[in-house]
């Protein structure tokens, strides 16, 4: 019976039925030890009964360094049901789990290959999935989880994870356990210790302070002094002291079960009997209290006395008894157990533990860290612990684990002298300072170790260099990129045309001159050498894609992005996603397709969000920012142009975005401002600012940035760049033949958005000059394109136009059909358009079938089909 927990049992209970009618439904039950939080967990499994499937398993603090652990013992029922997965997530999640020696591949990618399984598994009946001391479990499992949990939509699991209070899970929800009220804690009491003194009873509900596991054990001992201790230490101790009532054969197997991971009773035994114990001490333990053997497992009656029983040991006890596990258990367990039994530096075993941790980098960055750490720590020289220190700060680094990934850098760097490792650890901080957005001391960290390389080591010096241009453009500093690019120019190269270093630093700190027609075919060697590879290199392949976007080139930029996309997803290398549809999203944003910009870039924001890559993530807000200013939603547009704006890869896109809002408000002073920083880094933006500023009567700060965007043009030989600088003329020379030139270079280029608007500039003069008619025509199609695209104010600003010519608009009930979709809903039905399966598509999308399937349901009626058929038929570009 539980007492005083009717709210939280009333929440699990919801969080069931609503599994159980098809919404998925994730929860984590926090709180302090001993409060109750493993009761709540029976509760849910009790109320789910025969109705659901039930999967269960728990962190492990002796196993919290060792790969996918905790996930192996929650999913091994139902592992024979990963050949119905797609074959990348199988394959990948076999590595994980150790089943097969390939890689794990991308570790995301574990995490849909588990969102996978549990949705499969719930296709027959509804699922409970239930991991209690999250806060212990290995984190490449806790990640696999966490990125399963948050995709969870409509497969029918329910996800309850159980953590104390230490443990953060940001962007899910959260049932928080307090501690009894004093009528439940008084209840509790007398139930579990009937006949307590007055005085007794008393001091108990004091000391425990509505803790549950505390109002259960300290009547056991209330006649000792508390000594003031917390409670948490009283009842370690008090689990410590029925520990030590054991026999010493009892003792002996109960310390074996609390260093051993897996809770297999036959594993426990071999290993006690290396220690001269039988199984009879196990039925002691039992009588204990202390354990259980239930579900073929040993296991604890709480976290607590696990801990309890390791920590009394002394280390020798429990040194004897890692040596007694290692000689019973797998090699993975085999390593960590001798590991765990030495203090002394060991090459031989630090050696073995590096070969592991090589094993371990194909499954999981945070357990290769960990494995190289220790292996670091029993190396006895310097320089090879360095080295390991700073394997363990890679792994550490490529699993998002940044504090972690410092801390070893900095020990690394205070034990060698060595130009190469130094050079490398440098990488390394200075990709941890980037990514927590300290782009300049990330710059001048990479620099200072470029410089002693220079002569020795030209590729390893030119590699550094290149990132520090990256950081300067992103940083807006020039002084900073010539710096790298003077640097770089007096190495000796390496003439790989795929990978034209030299040409790329030059052109960025052209661009950062302001000197486009210095930068821009220095810019086109480097997009030219990234086309050229088919497959592969994916590293230099985006960055190619990165500089087409930036010269413009959004012909070949589309092109590259969705084969880099398509690679991506099918290779199953979920971290790179975020780059290839925020490329998609920014290309589809400039060519006017604004609702397949915005499902792009949501994809790429959630996914960059769960992937831990603030940077990109950034740039997806950004541009959805731009999107929300083209559809008049003021409050969507400030909120994430706030966001992208805290870190510098968002700036500009924020910039552009507010600007836009104003311009499309009448606000004309507060657009130049924002336009004038985002004109500077992104040309595009360029002709806003000019009408912008014609706006405010200012010409010569409209010419001048015309001169300057002219020159971008020129140099970048685009038509779509050449339309808009045509309308940027046409406003500033009050040229009718330049806005019909615009016009025709707009169609030629295929930009809706960009022909409505100077359309609409045009309707406004012909309005002006009192040639009505001809202001309608113009001001008409503007107007069906703006309400096609949802550009809402435009669209009035066009609506009024029209009224002032003696006409009103009448808008089209069908106009804008896939605006009534969702972003996850349009990438849904674009692909099911192809004749994609409910399977293929949930492979590409990193979603479940189901969950598929409830997007098509909610799509069909909002675009008035029935059938894929019927899909096939709209236009969906």
């Amino acid at each position: 019976m539980l007492y005083g927990r009717t709210r939280e049992q009333e929440t699990l209970d919801r969080l069931l039925d609503e599994a159980a009618g098809g919404v998925s439904g994730v929860l984590v039950v926090s709180g302090d030890p001993g409060v109750g939080k493993s009761a709540l967990l029976d509760h849910a499994v009790e109320r789910a009964g025969a109705e659901f499937t039930v999967l269960r398993g728990m962190g492990v603090e002796s196993e919290a360094e060792l790969p996918y652990a905790g996930l192996h013992l929650l999913l091994a029922p139902v592992l024979e049901r990963v050949e119905e997965l797609p074959e990348v997530q199988a394959t990948a999640l076999r590595g994980a789990l150790g089943m097969t020696a390939a890689r794990a591949g991308d570790r995301f990618l574990v995490g849909v290959a588990v969102l996978s399984l549990l949705a499969a598994v719930a296709a027959e009946r509804p699922l409970l999935c239930v991991m209690d001391d999250v806060q212990w479990l290995d984190r490449a499992s806790a990640d696999a989880l966490l990125f399963a949990a948050r995709r969870l939509r409509s497969e029918r699991v329910a996800l309850l994870l159980a953590a104390r209070e230490e443990f953060h899970a940001p962007g899910l929800p959260e049932l928080r356990v307090p501690p009894l009220e004093s009528s439940a804690a008084g209840a509790l009491v007398d139930a579990v210790a009937p006949g307590l003194a007055p005085d007794v009873r008393e001091r108990v509900l004091a000391e425990a302070g509505g803790n549950p596991l505390g109002l259960i054990e300290l009547p056991r001992g209330a006649s000792g002094d508390p000594g003031g201790l917390p409670l948490t230490r009283r009842l370690l101790e008090a689990f410590g002291r029925r520990a030590t009532a054991l026999s010493e054969p009892a003792g002996t197997l109960l310390l074996v079960a609390a260093a051993e991971d897996t809770g297999e009773p036959a594993l426990i035994l071999r290993a006690a009997s290396r220690l001269g114990v039988d199984e009879q001490a196990l039925e002691e333990c039992e009588r204990s209290g202390l354990v259980e053997v239930t579900g073929g497992r040993v296991r604890f009656r709480h976290p607590l006395v696990r801990s309890a029983v390791y920590q009394a040991a002394g280390f020798a006890r429990r040194g004897a008894v890692h040596r007694a596990l290692a000689e019973v258990s797998e090699p993975e367990r085999r390593i960590w157990h001798l590991a765990a039994a030495v203090t002394e530096p060991d090459e031989e075993l630090a050696a073995e533990l590096a070969r592991s941790a090589e094993a371990f980098a194909r499954r999981s960055g945070h357990a290769a860290a960990a494995a190289w750490e220790r292996a670091a720590l029993l190396t006895p020289e310097a320089g090879p612990r360095a080295v390991r220190l700073a394997d363990a700060a890679e792994a550490a680094l490529s699993a998002g684990r940044l504090d972690r990934a410092a801390r070893l850098t900095d020990q690394a760097a205070r034990l060698t002298g060595d130009r190469l490792v130094l050079a490398r650890l440098a990488n390394l901080r200075a990709d941890v300072d980037f990514e927590r957005g300290a782009v300049e001391s990330a710059s001048l960290t990479l620099l200072e170790a470029a410089a002693p390389l220079a002569a020795a080591h030209p590729g390893r010096a030119t590699a550094l260099l290149i990132q520090v241009v990256r950081n300067a453009w992103y940083a807006h500093d020039v002084k900073l990129s010539r710096q790298a690019t003077e640097l770089l120019a007096s190495l000796d190269h390496d003439a790989d045309p795929a990978r034209p270093a030299l040409a790329m630093a030059s052109g960025i700190t052209a661009l950062l001159e302001d000197d486009p027609a210095r930068a821009l075919p220095l810019l086109r060697r480097v997009v030219e050498g990234g086309r050229n590879i088919d497959h592969g290199d994916h590293g230099l392949r985006n960055n190619a894609l990165a500089i087409a976007l930036l010269i413009g080139d959004h012909t070949t930029a589309l092109s590259m992005a969705r084969a880099l996309a398509a690679e991506c997803a099918a290779l199953g290398m979920v971290a790179w996603l975020p780059h290839t549809h925020l490329a998609l999203a920014a290309v589809e944003l400039l060519r006017g397709r604004h609702l397949d910009a915005a499902a792009d870039a949501d994809h790429a924001e959630q996914v960059a969000a769960q992937t831990g890559q603030t940077h990109l993530e950034a740039q997806a807000r950004g541009v959805r920012a731009w999107l929300a200013a083209v559809r008049g939603a003021e409050e969507d547009c400030r909120r994430l142009a706030e966001r992208a704006a805290a870190a510098p890869s968002g700036q500009v896109w924020a910039q552009w975005a507010l600007g836009l809002l104003e311009l499309a408000r009448g606000r004309y002073p507060q657009a130049a401002d924002h336009l004038d920083r985002a004109a500077h880094r992104q040309p595009a933006a360029a002709p806003d600012l000019v009408e912008v500023l014609v706006r405010l009567r200012e010409p010569e700060r409209a010419r001048a940035a015309h001169d300057r965007f002219a020159l971008w043009v020129e140099a970048g030989e685009q038509p779509w760049a050449q339309g808009l600088l045509a309308r940027c003329r046409a406003l500033l020379d009050d040229d009718e033949r330049c806005f019909a030139a615009a016009t025709d270079l707009h169609r030629a280029a295929d930009r809706p958005f960009d022909a409505a608007r100077t359309r609409l500039l045009l309707g406004e003069r012909l309005r002006r000059e009192r040639r009505k008619q001809e202001a309608r025509t113009v001001l008409r199609e503007a107007a069906d394109t703006f309400e096609r695209l949802g550009a809402v104010p435009w669209l009035d600003r066009a609506s009024a136009e029209l009224r002032a010519t003696g006409e009103s608009l009448a808008r089209s009930a069908d106009a804008a059909l896939l605006s009534r979709l969702t972003p996850q809903e349009l990438q849904v039905v674009r692909l099911a358009a192809t004749g994609a399966s409910n399977k293929e598509i949930a492979a590409r999308l990193f979603l479940s079938p189901r969950t598929v399937g409830h997007h098509l349901y909610k799509a069909y009626p909002k675009l008035g089909v029935t059938t894929r058929t019927e899909l096939a038929g709209l236009i969906l570009s």
